[in-house]
């Protein structure tokens, strides 16, 4: 069973992952906010992080970018999982360190693939 730190500033987005993480064995914490994803990924120490991109204060590129930076955090790999669909997007996320990036929608199947072979 792994730990999953969900971030995304969308509540039934948020409740629909969690879903799928339990149904597929996994726990997860859920985290609204970019700016305490950053400090909840330090004291969690979750197996891997699924982060929207927009996302008001601080965008999931940004938070990505300083999970990446830090030592604490740079081994945790990172699903990008957003409804920006262009290839820019997609190149931009693996940039700032993303292991995987994920469009919306996505069915339950696609969401548990992308994050079990991110972790391995």
């Amino acid at each position: 069973m792994s730990k999953v730190l969900l971030v995304d500033d969308n509540i039934s987005q948020l409740e629909l992952m969690d879903s799928f993480l339990s149904q597929g064995g996994h726990t997860s914490v859920r985290i609204t906010d970019a700016k305490e994803a950053v400090k909840k990924a330090l004291e969690y120490k979750p197996d891997i992080i699924v982060t929207d991109v927009v996302m008001p204060g601080m965008s999931g590129f940004e938070l990505c970018r300083r999970l990446k930076q830090n030592p604490g955090t740079v081994g945790i790999p990172i699903v990008i999982c957003s409804s920006k669909d262009q290839e820019i997007d997609r190149l931009w996320g693996m940039r700032q360190g993303a292991k995987a990036y994920l469009t919306k929608p996505f069915s339950q199947e696609e969401f548990l693939r992308t994050i079990n072979l991110a972790m391995i």
